[in-house]
């Protein structure tokens, strides 16, 4: 069906390409941040590891918020979700460039700059997190189990093409006057245009009735609790704390390795960025769909490739073989993405989809938290949090292989394959993790 998506599934292009774009703006958004936020920093004067802290209010208040949304978008509908979520990207965007214009012009101490934009990036913690469950719920509701792999990394691929496009556009948004905080209010502008789409252009879609709910569904366990949500929950908080806490440090390894002021850094660590997010959509929307890709497959292939890539960066003699090694983990970090996203929304049947969702939104949150952890073992000795990431996916691979839930990660519907069902009653012997 030409109107439908290339994966099978039952969901307009037109609908696909609006939840596409929500991925797109808000990787602009939070990577264009990321890449001048070194810049920015030491511009203003704020330590390093203060600044990679900003983040971690706004991520734990993403992970605590994510599971509220979801169920709310059970309750009112994804399409209300997915507008609040993009407002509170939008208006937590434009009062922290206010903050940071404010910090450039040297009109508040520095740790005062900090402090406000610590608190006022939590907007987008409190109510940009409810964007993210709806739409993958919405996603999951529309696409049938064997095409939810490639819906689920094309989803992702958004992610991948907003942090080609944030690092690259941030520098066309410093401008005369507004400086480093030019690329906030771009990204801002960007947000309200998306938001105005959403409203007029956006259907809903309809979440499911109560007399179509499992009549057990008060009864089953927290998500957190899951047997068969819990791996793909480990395993994606793992890797998501690794690929943050090597996104973030990046920069200033970069600065110091080039030796150059922080502005004049800025366009290089753009460039690092950029070979990256290519990275990762080369892996989204190439290997996955030409190599028709299960969740298993990614699982493993995903962290094999990113521990590759983390060792190379932590030998690294120059700023080139550094931006090559960050784009060899990225490629691995595309690939282990998709991977526990479609399992983890595999794994479950349709009720359980928002639920899910708001539990790998909570997971894709909570791991900024541990970024200025990374900021400072890199002060402490630079290649100590590159090994650190590099062993702890080398430890994935041996949990991927092990593992029955994620051994039995394929295309499958819930609850009708035999290896996913022989897995789980074997889990039953045993811890889930």
């Amino acid at each position: 069906m030409s109107s439908s998506l290339e994966t099978g599934g039952g969901l307009p292009r037109s609908t696909f390409t609006l939840l596409f774009g929500i991925s797109v703006v808000t990787a602009m958004g939070n990577t264009g941040l990321i890449s001048v936020m070194p810049a920015i920093a030491r511009e203003i004067g704020i330590p390093d590891v203060l600044a990679a802290s900003v983040f971690s209010f706004s991520s734990l208040l993403w992970a605590i918020t994510s599971p509220f949304w979801a169920r709310a978008s059970d309750r009112h509908g994804r399409r209300p979700m997915i507008l609040i979520g993009v407002a509170g990207f939008t208006v937590s965007t434009v009062v922290c460039a206010v903050v940071v214009l404010a910090g450039l012009k040297h009109m508040a101490a520095p740790l005062t700059i900090f402090g406000l934009f610590f608190i006022l990036r939590a907007l987008n913690g409190l109510f940009g997190s409810a964007a993210n469950p709806a739409a993958q719920a919405y996603v999951a509701e529309h696409t049938p189990p064997e095409g939810r792999t490639k819906a689920m990394s094309s989803l992702a691929g958004g992610f991948g093409l907003g942090t080609v496009f944030g690092p690259f556009m941030a520098p066309l948004f410093v401008l005369p006057f507004v400086g480093l905080s030019g690329p906030l209010f771009g990204f801002a502008l960007l947000g309200v245009a998306l938001w105005v789409l959403l409203w007029l252009r956006l259907p809903e879609s309809r979440p499911p009735l109560e007399a179509e709910r499992d009549p057990e569904e008060g009864l089953r366990p927290p998500i957190w609790r899951d047997r068969r949500v819990i791996p793909f929950l480990i395993y994606g908080f793992l890797v998501s704390i690794c690929q943050s806490g090597q996104g973030q440090t990046l920069g200033f390894l970069i600065i110091d390795k080039l030796g150059i002021a922080p502005l004049q850094a800025h366009g290089f660590i753009a460039i690092a960025m950029m070979f990256g997010a290519v990275a990762s959509l080369l892996a989204q929307w190439g290997l996955i769909p030409m190599f028709e890709m299960t969740p298993r497959q990614l699982l493993r292939w995903g962290v094999v490739v990113a521990a590759a890539g983390n060792l190379v960066v932590a030998m690294a003699p120059d700023y080139w073989i550094a931006v090559a090694g960050y784009a060899i983990s990225s490629l691995g970090f595309g690939l282990a993405r998709p991977g526990f996203t479609a399992g983890a929304s595999l794994a479950v049947g349709q009720a359980d989809q928002a639920r899910t969702a708001g539990a790998i939104g909570a997971v894709n949150g909570v791991n900024v938290v541990f970024a200025p952890f990374f900021v400072l073992a890199y002060k402490g000795w630079a290649p100590g949090p590159f090994l650190f990431a590099g062993m702890t996916m080398a430890a994935m691979v041996v949990y991927a292989f092990r593992n029955p839930q994620l051994r039995a990660a394929d295309p499958h519907p819930a609850g009708t394959s035999a290896a996913t069902q022989a897995a789980l009653e074997r889990s039953d012997e045993g811890p889930a993790a």
